[in-house]
């Protein structure tokens, strides 16, 4: 249904960002996204992460709540439950020789010194910026997620 004739407190997902392309929004297990209000053209959701943004009143989303909302409680219990899901081992950087990381090697234990992470090949990780223009979508933003 298309967001501007969803009342508004309504739950949804599935709900597309551009007209016509999909749905992008709110699809993973036990998600939803509110609807706060409509005024002209946008539709104001609150997210499931938290954060208010509008969306075109013109694009469309399911109503309703995604099922299985206990998902995120589930663990694995073992490496081999994780590798019949298809994800390979995660090995810490300091682990590994210094062929292998930038991290790597050394006698015993040491930090990762400066200036900063590293990805195992050489760029700068952890919160490091890396985009260089302004996402256009920014001005829909009402509140960032917390």
């Amino acid at each position: 249904m298309k967001l501007k004739f969803i009342p508004q407190g309504t739950l949804v997902h599935n709900i597309e960002l551009n007209s016509g392309q999909g749905g992008k929004i709110a699809r993973s297990a036990g998600s939803a996204a509110q609807v706060l209000a409509t005024e002209g053209k946008y539709t104001q959701l609150k997210m499931p992460s938290g954060e208010i943004r509008m969306i075109l009143a013109e694009n469309y989303a399911s109503i309703g709540q995604i099922s299985n909302p206990e998902h995120i409680h589930i663990s694995l219990g073992k490496a081999g439950r994780s590798r019949w899901l298809g994800r390979r081992p995660h090995v810490r950087g300091s682990a590994m020789n210094p062929v292998d990381h930038p991290h790597g090697g050394g006698e015993g234990r040491q930090g990762i010194g400066l200036p900063g992470p590293k990805t195992p090949w050489g760029k700068p990780a952890r919160g490091v910026k890396t985009r260089k223009e302004k996402k256009k979508s920014s001005n829909l933003i009402l509140r960032r997620r917390r």
